[in-house]
């Protein structure tokens, strides 16, 4: 499974953004994918998660209302809409795909590379 992850950008305070993140490989490898972030200096966290049959999600409570995380089963794609950003939402990118079904596992077997958001004051 191959993932590639674009849409990051530098965007004030209370803007938006959108992410997104192209799949391609077996579909079964990625019953599941998720966007996590990393600021620096801090532990990579987890943002959303979506199921891909049935696009089922799953927030952090951080962004729960903010974001919302969505996929287009034709584009082999995932998304992250990002409303109401604040300084602390500024991290690297990441989306993963797992095969597993549960959205509150945070263990994602394959990762594509990040990109950059960076929400000014």
């Amino acid at each position: 499974v191959q993932l590639q992850a674009s849409g990051g950008g530098l965007v004030q305070a209370g803007g938006s953004l959108r992410l997104s993140c192209t799949a391609s490989g077996s579909i079964f490898s990625r019953n599941r994918l998720g966007w996590f972030r990393q600021a620096p200096g801090k532990e990579r966290e987890f943002v959303a998660a979506i199921r891909w049959s049935a696009g089922s999600t799953y927030y952090a409570d951080s962004v729960k209302g903010r974001f919302t995380i969505s996929r287009d089963n034709a584009k082999n794609a995932v998304y992250l809409q990002m409303n109401s950003l604040k300084p602390e939402d500024t991290a690297v990118y990441y989306c993963a795909a797992d095969p597993g079904h549960s959205l509150v596992s945070t263990w994602y077997t394959y990762w594509g590379q990040g990109t950059q958001v960076t929400v000014s004051s």
